[in-house]
């Protein structure tokens, strides 16, 4: 069965999982994840990938997914995670807690991307997933909104690097504030940029 077929099978279900990532791409913080089964009985308007929402319309769905839905859950895999296990593997383990975290077994997972985490129910990748399935972009909201509060606190604790606008990706000005003042604790020493600072 090909992937269309399979959401198609799964839009039949009332149980289903979406999951996706934030944060994967950044030099410091956490990797996110989020897992949401949606109630059909209670349709959310406006779902779409995390990165094509504004901040303003981004907090708005993240309060009715978390009001609206039958489940939904948050989970993380920290700095020193992402360094030991490469970022490929605490996404995974990131998504892995978070389907964890449901309180409602889902009948079958639609994760966003190519590759699966490990699990014992029915799994299945979905290229643009957070674009083609609405609890993937349900979940693909609530990761970016809980990294984004992360680094909007890691931002009081290091102002002179800027996280507040950046949320820790490698703009020049992050490269230059890393130049400047050295990493810090949260930053991910395995990453290329911050590595060849150290």
């Amino acid at each position: 069965m090909d992937v269309d077929e399979i959401i198609a099978k799964t839009a039949l279900m009332e149980k289903v999982a979406g999951v996706d990532e934030a944060g994967r791409g950044p030099l410091a913080g956490a990797v996110y994840a989020a897992a949401v089964i949606l109630d059909k009985k209670r349709p959310i308007a406006g779902l779409a990938d995390s990165k094509k929402l504004t901040a303003k319309k981004r907090a708005l769905l993240e309060e009715q997914i978390k009001s609206d839905a039958l489940s939904w859950s948050v989970a993380s895999a920290s700095v020193e995670e992402i360094d030991e296990i490469n970022i490929l593997w605490a996404s995974m383990l990131a998504m892995q807690r978070a389907i964890e975290g449901l309180d409602v077994e889902p009948q079958h997972i639609l994760v966003d991307g190519n590759r699966c985490p490990e699990s014992q129910i029915a799994i299945t990748a979905v290229v643009k997933g957070d674009q083609r399935v609405e609890a993937i972009s349900a979940a693909s909201i609530l990761a970016k909104e809980a990294r984004d509060r992360e680094l909007l606190e890691i931002d009081k604790q290091y102002p002179e690097y800027g996280f507040a606008s950046h949320k820790g990706y490698g703009t020049k000005k992050h490269i230059e504030a890393l130049r400047k003042h050295g990493a810090t604790s949260i930053h991910r020493k395995t990453f290329k940029p911050v590595n060849e600072l150290i």
